[in-house]
């Protein structure tokens, strides 16, 4: 008995010792998408952070994959100098990030489980009320190439969004509870 649980140590010890060369192979697989996807986030929220915000700032993604698990760390980069997303921009870039990343989400979604419907409360709110425009616009392009719907919920002017929105609604406190108006242009937007 002692020289067969003596083999089976051996043998479990053994396949152990394979274990951190299996954890670098699968890692070193991963990478590759992983990379790819870490590449389109860059490239196409580094855009849409220049146009809405029309300065030169590239979003960086540092990834990693540790314990199983893929991780990224986001910061822009502002004449080469580091900047953190939450600090500088008073949020207005930590915004546009999210609504980005959560249509990449949207568009990697399964359509015959999930519909393609996506709500944004408030998430223009740390832009200057001339920038929000321009962060619909994105929006407004985005949900028309990926075929999903928006409910986008602010508190700036209806004007920011008549050139984009097919249906527009005011939502008003009164003594007698909600008020709700239809403030869609007559000339609505045709999408």
């Amino acid at each position: 008995d002692q020289q067969r649980v003596a083999r089976q140590l051996a043998n479990l010890t053994a396949y152990l010792g394979i274990a951190p060369d299996v954890e670098a192979a699968l890692e070193t697989l991963s990478q590759a998408p992983f990379g790819k996807l870490a590449t389109v986030i860059e490239r196409h929220l580094t855009l849409a952070l220049q146009e809405v915000l029309q300065q030169p700032i590239t979003l960086k993604v540092e990834r990693d994959f540790k314990r199983g698990a893929a991780t990224m760390r986001f910061h822009i980069l502002r004449d080469g100098q580091e900047e953190d997303i939450m600090r500088g921009q008073g949020g207005s870039v930590a915004n546009i990030l999210s609504v980005g990343l959560r249509i990449f989400a949207l568009a990697q979604l399964d359509t015959k489980v999930h519909r393609r419907f996506l709500i944004l409360d408030e998430q223009d709110c740390w832009l200057a009320p001339d920038l929000v425009p321009r962060l619909v616009k994105i929006i407004h392009e985005a949900a028309k190439a990926l075929n999903f719907q928006v409910i986008f919920i602010s508190h700036h002017a209806t004007a920011c969004f008549a050139p984009y929105a097919a249906k527009m609604l005011r939502l008003s406190p009164t003594a007698r509870g909600i008020e709700v108006e239809d403030v869609t242009p007559r000339a609505s937007h045709p999408d």
